[in-house]
């Protein structure tokens, strides 16, 4: 087999192949054994025809339809013995095959391009500061005992801790009933923060056989139009009940904190505790996304339209299969198509930045890595190492741990500035209503 690779551009490279006959001849046998078992002939049981009579009626269409199989089979060979690095679909641009004389094609793919980066460390990124505010403690506290609430029957609605039993009726313009528009039994919270504000304000002070009126506005978008059109309701309560809390004691502490707090201060300070872990990692977050648009920004370019082509439809079929998941079925595939490209694009060149400091910057992800990953792994699922070797390997496991060290050198190698989030918005609206 003779091959070699010609370098088209910084991102394309192109294979070009040429083989004898008798190099790629067990490989048509195979085809010819493979396209038997589906051939029948007049005389003859289905796939037991004789090869002979098979390769004077079929043979140059079988063999031409091999030809294709084989040189995308031979192309991943060389990639494997040659360590190529396609980071998009490989596409056959040229193939000669002459039967029973020689096989010769030529296949392009993108690679990872050289870019000459800059400016990625020494970066001053903001990290926003967040707080944890004793009112979001109450607040969570107050959710997780909202399943131990009890009602119990009341006369008036004198607070927000009342829900009420009600039958909706829809009204025209004219306050007429709208036929076919009522709705029984509807029990509303009027706790709830969805809940429309006048269903509280207009129920206050009434009782079981009273009617009061409320109305809401919907404004929605059709195309670039606004659409605006007002609701008015007719409210007959049936039922008031008064929310009755539970007594916060230890037995019910102990259930709504699975058993990590038994005392009111020890459940505040869990939700505290959680609170920041969960502001710490928002915040993180932040600061990473902050950080990697910078030094795409700062480093931007046209990535390689292969690459690009073959995430976007990446990104589409993973949120596809996440509707699917999740019960959506009318999925506008051309909206979402349009809404990932830029995420698409973004990735390309991040992923091909990101190489290229590793590359710069020497780092590197070593096999006695993966190995020992695998003893961690193989100590918790009892799989041997050396399968979760191969299995990292298969799945370029070493690609995300190269990343993740790539990140860990930037923000190692970048200057922190911690903001306060809400002291921020505040300057910014400022300066939104001073330019109005």
């Amino acid at each position: 087999m003779d091959f070699k690779v010609n370098q088209l551009s910084d991102s394309l490279q192109e294979l070009e192949v040429n083989l004898s006959y008798d190099e790629i001849k067990p490989e048509i046998e195979k085809a010819y054994e493979e396209e038997r078992k589906h051939i029948a002939i007049d005389g003859f049981r289905k796939g037991k025809a004789p090869l002979s009579i098979i390769k004077k009626l079929y043979g140059e269409a079988i063999e031409y339809k091999a030809s294709e199989k084989i040189a995308t089979k031979k192309f991943w060979d060389i990639v494997d013995q040659e360590k190529l690095q396609p980071i998009s679909t490989p596409q056959l641009t040229d193939i000669d095959f002459n039967i029973g004389e020689k096989l010769s094609f030529k296949i392009q793919y993108e690679i990872m391009p050289k870019v000459d980066v800059k400016d990625y460390k020494g970066l001053e990124i903001e990290k926003p500061a967040f707080k944890v505010k004793e009112e979001e403690i109450e607040k969570e506290i107050e959710y997780l005992l909202k399943p131990h609430y009890k009602y119990e029957e009341a006369d008036t609605v004198e607070s927000k801790e009342y829900k009420i039993t009600v039958d909706l009726q829809q009204l025209d313009e004219s306050k007429n009933p709208v036929p076919n528009q009522r709705s029984e039994n509807v029990t509303i919270d009027l706790n709830d923060e969805k809940v429309n504000p006048q269903i509280f304000e207009n129920a206050k002070g009434k009782k079981a056989g009273d009617k009061f009126d409320f109305s809401f506005v919907d404004e929605h978008y059709h195309g670039e139009e606004l659409h605006r059109q007002e609701y008015n309701y007719e409210v007959e309560i049936k039922k008031i009940e008064k929310l009755v809390k539970p007594e916060l004691n230890e037995e019910l502490i102990k259930k709504i904190s699975n058993d990590k707090a038994s005392t009111i201060e020890e459940l505040r300070e869990l939700m505290r505790d959680n609170f920041k872990k969960y502001y710490d990692n928002q915040s993180e977050q932040i600061f990473t996304n902050s950080l990697l648009n910078k030094v795409v920004e700062n480093n931007d370019f046209t990535p390689p339209s292969g690459l690009v082509e073959s995430l976007h439809k990446r990104f589409i079929e993973m949120e596809k299969e996440n509707a699917r998941r999740y019960g959506q079925k009318n999925v506008d595939e051309k909206q979402l198509a349009e809404y990932l490209k830029p995420r698409a694009e973004w990735t390309a060149k991040w992923q091909i930045i990101m190489t290229n400091i590793a590359e710069k910057e020497n780092i590197k992800v070593e096999d006695s890595e993966l190995e020992q990953l695998a003893k961690e792994e193989s100590e918790k699922t009892g799989i041997s190492v050396d399968k979760l070797v191969k299995y990292y390997k298969d799945t370029n496991r070493a690609d995300y741990l190269l990343e993740d060290k790539v990140i860990k050198f930037l923000k190692d190698n970048a200057v922190v500035k911690e903001v306060d989030p809400e002291e921020k918005k505040k300057k910014e609206e400022g300066k939104k209503e001073n330019e109005e």
